[in-house]
């Protein structure tokens, strides 16, 4: 091959590369940079992720993750539009470029990997049981011990009783058709425990100071995490920077403080020193 039709490939196929929609187009960080705010999808009616507070003010730990990214990008978490989603619009919001992300409980999955790209996880959610506070049972020990006579209540679905059985094998399981019902069989005494989402007994135990406990005990992992098109890695990495920081580095106090807000809870500060990550 001489060298001057090696130079003429090299340069066919650098033209062939910079033509191309992803390096035309430029990264959605720029897009985004360029527009001066951040457009994030999520939805409205499922607190304490995302829900409107009595003044029609949107709020929610997903909805803090959008103000976290929009700091990271313009030094201002206010500089974001939201777009109000149902949960089959996560995707194909994504895919169209209707939003830069979606933040919205999405767990990860391998068949939601293939058709977006997911950034690092800023959640881990699970099945979890709540008790009474005063109640006749201290702990998930105590609920496992009791064997059969144990009733739990759960949101009616066609895997209620194996989920709740996975952990408590030989309870009651009580099916009802809303969260508001499995809540009102605990107060009633028509059951033990309530099994539900991790996060919706933290919201709700917020909501009722000293009335519940959890239990001790969660299992079914599923991790959620915010969802960007396939294809951009400079806009991946920059939001995975943005929440890595949010839980382990400079914006620390902001994701501990939505963290209390909405799940009760006080986060442990990031060790100092050799990074936890690498341990």
């Amino acid at each position: 091959m001489t060298s001057s039709f090696r130079i003429g490939l090299i340069a066919l196929a650098a033209t062939t590369i910079l033509s191309s929609p992803v390096f035309a187009a430029g990264s959605k960080l720029d897009e985004v940079l360029a527009r001066g705010h951040l457009v994030m999808g999520t939805g409205s009616t499922n607190a304490p992720w995302h829900f409107k507070s009595a003044d029609d003010k949107l709020q929610g730990f997903d909805v803090d993750m959008g103000h976290i990214i929009a700091k990271a990008l313009f030094g201002d978490p206010d500089k974001i539009e939201y777009v109000n989603q149902s949960s089959d619009a996560r995707i194909p919001n994504i895919t169209t470029d209707k939003v830069d992300i979606t933040c919205q409980f999405m767990t990860v999955t391998g068949e939601r990997a293939q058709q977006i790209a997911f950034t690092i996880p800023y959640y881990r959610e699970g099945v979890g049981l709540m008790l009474k506070a005063d109640g006749k049972y201290a702990d998930y020990a105590a609920l496992k011990t009791a064997g059969s006579s144990v009733t739990i209540s759960v949101l009616q679905n066609v895997y209620a009783e194996s989920m709740v059985h996975a952990a408590l094998p030989n309870a009651t399981v009580d099916q009802y058709d809303s969260v508001d019902l499995i809540y009102q069989a605990l107060e009633s005494g028509r059951a033990d425990a309530v099994a539900t989402d991790q996060s919706s007994l933290a919201w709700y135990m917020t909501q009722n100071p000293g009335k519940y406990k959890d239990a001790g005990y969660g299992w079914n992992p599923q991790t959620y995490a915010c969802g960007v098109k396939r294809g951009d890695q400079d806009w991946l990495n920059f939001v995975n920077t943005a929440l890595h920081e949010a839980m382990t580095g400079v914006e620390f106090d902001a994701y501990a403080k939505s963290f209390k807000t909405w799940f009760g809870k006080d986060l442990a500060p990031p060790q100092i020193g050799f990074p936890v990550e690498y341990k």
